[in-house]
């Protein structure tokens, strides 16, 4: 066991305990560098891997040096401010105290400090703004604090190693602001343990460690006489922590594959929206509740924006106030086109879907990822601003039940047992909500809602096609996947969680 430390130790740990077996297995680093010819670098960084092996302990004694700043020097050098001040009064007997500056010499900053010196050391009496030296004043001895300052002139003094007269006269002067400075000074001690002990009766050779391999010692074979260091293959190393990509955009991406791999094409749409492309060519009233401020991000600028061809908002207007040719009553209202051209944030990203369809033609499938933004209380499960994965197929065959189909892949892929309930959506009709089983609660928890696209959405897309539609929130299902309470967590960039947090996703239970 011995002999295994020995082999695994550094040349320079040898040398540093070679040094402390000549000084009686106990020194100071700056004595073991001046034996062994090292830097005061090396000699800690060995004694530092030497301690952490138990070999040595390193004893640390800690040492505040007490030395004069500018201003300190100067009234070392000029006395204390009340001293001149003394001088004066010890001829004049009495001053005013708008005279002192000038008579004394010192700054008039620094008058009103020097009077109250001289009324606490009794030296003066203060009366109507005259000063006047007092008995005590007459025979003033030199002060604890002026031979303090005296001896700080000649050397810096250790504030652990000062005598009574000093300690007082320390404490005065630390009473004034910026004439002494303390710095502290580390001391160390190395001290051969035990094990040291029994290392060093065994024996320690110094002999050149070879830390690199020539060519020409390769080549001649010289390589195999060699000496080289054992190395401890469970010695402790530094934890690292390699870059990851955030559990959020994990999540994205995850859900991003999925759909790529299951023949959908992505789009993306602005953030930036206009009130036509959120709500009213997706057949919701501008009456609806969704649409008041306290649910909906308006922009002030710019406030308006520009409606789309005047065909489709001339189709758009007619499904809302009498169906158009969809053969539904409408909403009865009278559209207007004002409202449609106000500038929000967006609240879902359905808006992609419609802009899609007005672009694309079916047979087609899309979908999207996507924040989007709501006038929502910051909670432990709301945020004003949240992600949704958005998408729709378009076919003369699709139906309601294709539609479940896609969402029951969707989840099963994600790992989750999902279950659909009738729902009511302004655009949709059938329309339905997702909910997936959480085993360790034995609940169910809703993640978004789906249905086939209303004739009052399409006809004015000029869609003649079924068009299953559904958008589904994501943080919520980050939070279960990650095992979080608050969503919160998912922005608040908490570098200790990050670090802890797998690669991949782990699910906490066996996927269904």
């Amino acid at each position: 066991m011995l002999d295994r430390i020995k082999e695994e130790m550094h040349l320079y740990e040898k040398k540093v305990l070679k040094a402390l077996e000549s000084e009686g297995r106990k020194s100071t680093p700056e004595k073991v560098l001046e034996l062994q010819g090292l830097t005061i670098k090396a000699v800690m960084s060995a004694a530092g891997s030497l301690a952490s092996k138990n070999i040595i302990e390193v004893h640390k004694d800690v040492e505040e040096v007490i030395s004069l700043s500018n201003d300190g020097e100067a009234y070392a050098q000029e006395g204390l401010p009340e001293r001149r001040i003394l001088n004066v009064l010890k001829q004049d007997k009495s001053i005013h105290m708008k005279d002192l500056s000038s008579k004394s010499g010192i700054e008039p900053s620094e008058v009103k400090i020097a009077i109250g010196w001289l009324l606490r050391k009794g030296w003066a009496t203060l009366d109507k703004g005259e000063v006047t030296i007092s008995s005590s004043g007459e025979a003033a001895p030199e002060g604890s604090d002026e031979k303090f300052l005296t001896e700080l002139i000649r050397q810096e003094l250790i504030l652990q190693k000062l005598s009574p007269d000093f300690q007082e006269g320390y404490g005065l002067l630390k009473q004034r602001k910026g004439l002494l400075k303390v710095n502290k000074k580390p001391n160390y001690t190395l001290e051969v343990t035990s094990l040291g002990k029994e290392l060093l009766e065994g024996g320690i050779k110094i002999r050149e460690e070879a830390t690199q391999i020539t060519h020409d010692q390769l080549k001649s074979g010289r390589w195999m006489n060699l000496h080289y260091r054992a190395y401890d293959i469970n010695a402790e190393h530094p934890e690292s922590f390699a870059g990851k990509t955030h559990p959020l955009q994990r999540t994205i991406e995850e859900i991003r594959r999925i759909f790529l791999n299951l023949g959908f094409t992505e789009s993306r749409g602005t953030i930036l929206e206009s009130a036509f492309w959120n709500f009213d060519c997706l057949f919701q009233p501008q009456d609806h509740a969704a649409r008041e401020m306290q649910d909906t991000f308006y922009i002030r600028t710019p406030q308006d924006t520009l409606l789309p061809h005047e065909d489709l908002v001339k189709k758009v207007k007619r499904a809302h106030e009498d169906g158009g040719e969809t053969g539904s009553e409408g909403w009865k209202y009278q559209w207007d086109p004002d409202v449609a051209r106000q500038s929000v944030l967006r609240t879902h990203t359905t808006c992609v879907s419609a802009r899609f369809l007005n672009e694309n033609k079916p047979p087609l499938k899309m979908f999207s990822v996507g924040k989007v933004f709501r006038r929502e209380t910051i909670t432990y499960k709301h945020l004003p601003e949240f992600h949704q994965v958005e998408g729709i197929v378009a076919d003369k065959s699709i139906n309601f039940r294709n539609l479940l189909g896609i969402l029951k892949e969707f989840y099963h892929q994600l790992g989750f047992q999902v279950r659909f309930r009738p729902a009511y959506f302004p655009y949709t009709y059938l329309s339905t909500e997702c909910e997936i089983y959480l085993p360790e609660k034995e609940s169910w928890i809703e993640l978004g809602g789906a249905g086939m696209f209303r004739p009052e959405v399409l006809e004015p897309l000029g869609v003649d096609t079924p068009v299953a539609a559904f958008g589904l929130g994501i943080e919520r299902l980050a939070m279960i996947r990650l095992g979080i309470k608050d969503i919160r967590m998912l922005y608040q960039s908490d570098i200790g969680w990050l670090r802890e947090l797998a690669v991949t996703h782990r699910l906490e239970w066996e996927e269904i």
